[in-house]
């Protein structure tokens, strides 16, 4: 099978976050073997990033990655514009703006390590994954409480994606891969982005603790 082009649409958090600032112009997962679902939505990333670098970014699938495996599910999760790469961009843009703040410091270490398992997962099956496309294209939402309200509802909505993963996903390793961060969005990160809403947008490193 040859080069599959996926046109880069904009993640669910990342669509969530436009809506709550109003703005398009503003606009802008522990070691646990965890990933996540691509799923294209009506916006491309136009709206997120820097029109030009927008119009050229392409993400495509390796040859002999066969679309409804196993291999497919784990690059979209690491590659797609809702996978671990995007939600990483994400994350730095707000550090790179506002600093070393809570939760996004925290949670954005999780997403490396996340990253980094869906990485070990795509090496085990042969396939080599790129370094991240979508640093530095993704900007900052206008503010933090903005952006926790956003991501908290990304997170909702990504608890659904990850129930369909667990329905489409083959082997018994990418099954728990898909339980691992569905726990971790469900049980982890939206709790922290829920409460960071409700403090202007951040947390204190003791509400971190608790």
């Amino acid at each position: 099978m040859g080069m599959r082009k996926v046109i880069a649409t904009t993640s669910v958090a990342l669509t969530a976050a436009l809506v709550l600032a109003g703005c398009a112009a503003d606009m802008e997962s522990t070691n646990v073997e965890e990933t996540q679902a691509s799923a294209p939505t009506s916006e491309t990333l136009n709206d997120s990033v820097d029109d030009q670098e927008a119009e050229n970014l392409e993400i495509t699938t390796p040859d002999g990655v066969v679309e409804g495996t196993d291999a497919y599910l784990l690059w979209e999760a690491l590659m797609g514009s809702d996978g671990e790469y995007a939600a990483l961009a994400s994350y730095q843009a707000v550090l790179d703006e506002y600093g070393q703040v809570e939760p996004y410091a925290t949670i954005m270490a999780a997403e490396a390590r996340h990253a980094d398992a869906l990485i070990r997962q795509l090496d085990r099956l042969g396939i080599d994954a790129p370094e991240n496309p979508y640093l530095g294209l993704i900007a900052a939402p206008a503010d933090l409480e903005t952006a926790a309200e956003a991501w908290a509802e990304g997170e909702i909505l990504n608890v659904e994606l990850y129930d369909q993963l667990i329905a489409d996903a083959e082997s018994e390793q990418v099954i728990k891969v898909f339980n691992n961060l569905r726990s971790a969005s469900l049980d982890s990160h939206l709790p922290a982005f829920e409460l960071a809403a409700e403090n202007g947008g951040v947390l204190t490193e003791e509400q971190m603790r608790n």
